[in-house]
């Protein structure tokens, strides 16, 4: 898991997946044990992967995370969110995991470009 809520997720085939709450997807990243070492160590990964900038800047507006909390986008990127200090924010880890597969169930059968709106209620 990072700072942002991503995780590295090992199924029942030994397959991992990576979820990536800010923009909304699931998906396989390495087929097997020795596919995620090697991934690990791609430098391109692991800068994607600990987001290093944008967690300094989410540190420096937010403060350290507490117990079960991580950093995200108000708006996910997918929807348009800004990586950006106004747009950055907490959350618990669960509510994060939650909301963001609530809301690509929601959006997964329409055409990229769609217009959408969002309503909350409580």
């Amino acid at each position: 898991m990072n700072s942002f809520g991503n995780l590295l997720i090992k199924d029942a085939t030994n397959r991992y997946w990576r979820l990536c709450p800010e923009d909304l997807y699931c998906q396989i990243v390495a087929e097997d044990d020795a596919s995620l070492a090697a991934l690990l160590k791609d430098p391109d990964f692991a800068e994607d992967w600990e987001m290093r900038e944008l967690v300094r800047l989410a540190h420096e507006k937010l403060g350290p995370l507490e117990n079960g909390r991580r950093y995200c986008l108000k708006i996910p990127g997918i929807l348009g969110g800004a990586y950006e200090e106004e747009n950055l924010a907490t959350i618990a880890l669960g509510e994060l995991i939650g909301f963001s597969g609530y809301l690509a169930d929601q959006i997964k059968d329409l055409p990229e470009g769609s217009k959408i709106e969002l309503k909350f209620t409580e």
